[in-house]
């Protein structure tokens, strides 16, 4: 009954209105425009609008005064930045380049990045005296620029050396060595014994056996000393506690000045570059042969070995093998050729130009 009283006021409220006929019923329409508006606010979320609405709103809330500026979707402070953007890019001129310095060449930019990551205590000058000698020359402003650009701040701020790169850099003159065992065809147990360069990651077979004593454990390492005459000069040999290892085996060793570092107790960790090596030889040969007996296994483990150091590539060392030289030369040649050298076991770079 109220509702019927109310719609009944409400519709002689609406026939009352002032006027001429056709701007009764144009008022009467905006009214209806209006309430529908609100009720659509109410029911949907934050609308998206295109440019051309965004244009057309900011025009005409230049014309219809603030106080009527609430029939819009949008806030006044929206319609205010609409405008404000449409000003900025009237008077927003177009950018042309005046000129200056001309870029830095691609194969200039990798060099300077390069230098600077293998690095990371030069500086920008000392970055541009190494690239003086190369008879390259660039300022050190754009060398400053250019690290900026590729995250690699001032020298002070740089990372140091990462583990990786500070355990290469000491691993010229350390030696790893330990067992593994093979079971044969017949169930019988073999001791493989093995010495791996840590810097090179040559490995020498030591031998195998079926008994491993002190004698024999002794003669393996006078056998290892003659095999490692000429190839550079040792000065630690990283060994676990097992009771193989007896102290005449390190006096072989420290006769040529080589000293035995004990591993802690079960940490295999501590003499990775060797459990490493263990894991690779099981993977790619011995679990896949079925070994007859030690002068088989001898066999496969020379022949394996052979292969390891002269042929297979080594991530750890740049995917070459152990005994390679140098790289093979690149199937496309860059613009800038530069070769560098190690000093101090890779502690300080040089570069020179290469042939």
């Amino acid at each position: 009954m109220l509702f019927a009283v109310f719609y009944s006021l409400l519709r002689r409220l609406v026939a009352l209105a002032g006027g001429s006929t056709q701007d009764r019923h144009n008022d009467i329409e905006v009214l209806v425009l209006r309430h529908q508006l609100a009720v659509l606010k109410r029911h949907i979320g934050r609308p998206r609008l295109r440019r051309r609405d965004r244009l057309f709103m900011a025009a005409v809330s230049r014309v219809l005064p603030r106080p009527r500026w609430s029939s819009f979707l949008v806030s006044p402070q929206t319609l205010l930045r609409w405008h404000r953007e449409l000003v900025r890019r009237k008077w927003t001129y177009p950018h042309r380049p005046t000129g200056g310095r001309p870029p830095l060449a691609d194969d200039l930019r990798d060099l300077i990045l390069r230098v600077a990551k293998e690095n990371p205590r030069w500086g920008c000058v000392r970055i541009k005296g190494e690239l003086g000698k190369l008879g390259i020359r660039v300022s050190a402003s754009a060398i400053r620029t250019l690290l900026r650009r590729n995250g690699l701040g001032p020298v002070p701020r740089r990372g140091g050396p990462s583990w990786a790169e500070f355990l290469r850099n000491q691993a010229r003159g350390i030696l790893g060595t330990d067992f593994f065992t093979v079971e044969t065809i017949w169930l019988r147990t073999l001791y493989v014994s093995f010495v791996i360069e840590l810097q090179t990651r040559h490995v020498h077979l030591a031998g195998v056996t079926a008994h491993p004593d002190s004698g024999w454990v002794t003669q393996t390492a006078r056998n290892l000393s003659w095999d490692l005459l000429g190839r550079g000069r040792f000065r630690y040999l990283i060994r676990d506690r097992d009771s193989k290892y007896t102290r005449s085996f390190d006096a072989v060793f420290a006769a040529d000045g080589v000293e035995a570092i004990l591993t802690p107790v079960r940490a295999p960790r501590a003499n990775a570059f060797a459990e490493r090596w263990v894991r690779t030889v099981r993977r790619e040969c011995l679990d896949w042969t079925l070994v007859l007996g030690r002068r088989h296994l001898e066999r496969v483990l020379r022949e394996y070995v052979a292969h390891y150091n002269a042929k297979r590539p080594h991530r750890g060392i740049d995917l070459q093998a152990p005994d390679w030289q140098q790289k093979p030369p690149a199937l496309v040649p860059s613009m800038v050729r530069v070769r560098r050298s190690d000093v101090l076991g890779g502690l300080i770079h040089e570069y020179e130009l290469a042939a």
